[in-house]
């Protein structure tokens, strides 16, 4: 199975990769993980992604806040699909990152998932594998059904405690 490269910005945005990983991990997903800055560090970021294909990686999710350039820079450098988590700042409530994130030129595409969606990356990152992988698309649609079940059963719940 390909790996999904993670990038992130600073270690700040780590808390929202976490939720990536982890999601990552539960459906038995390899990937690896880095920080590299697409300002302070734009020639790291640059081999990571021109390397990227040939060090095995299938999809790579970038995550940056405030001028969120990074996945955009990360694109630029590869054609393997980027997924872009715009993470929330100090300021303009991750507006800012997510407008940078999905405002991209013709021919240099991003995903773009919500404001700290490290989750959907990861399951978009998995869907995208899936194509190629029926294992994984069995995996996920066993998590699809187990959702389900776990909103199900919530209401089954409320509507116990509402109608006592």
């Amino acid at each position: 199975m390909k790996k999904v490269g993670i990038i992130m910005g600073s270690d700040s945005d780590l808390p929202i990769l976490r939720k990536t990983m982890d999601t990552l991990s539960a459906l038995d997903i390899p990937f690896e993980c880095h920080i590299y800055s697409a300002h302070r560090t734009p020639e790291e970021a640059r081999d990571f992604a021109v390397n990227a294909r040939s060090s095995g990686f299938g999809v790579l999710i970038a995550a940056a806040g405030m001028a969120a350039h990074l996945a955009g820079a990360i694109a630029a450098n590869t054609t393997l699909p980027v997924i872009g988590i715009p993470c929330k700042g100090p300021c303009f409530d991750g507006m800012d990152a997510l407008l940078s994130t999905v405002m991209m030129p013709s021919g240099i595409p991003v995903a773009t998932v919500a404001v700290n969606g490290g989750v959907n990356a990861a399951l978009l990152a998995a869907e995208i594998l899936a194509v190629a992988d029926e294992a994984l698309a069995a995996k996920l649609d066993a998590k699809r059904k187990a959702d389900a079940a776990a909103v199900l059963k919530k209401d089954e719940a409320l509507q116990a405690e509402l109608n006592q």
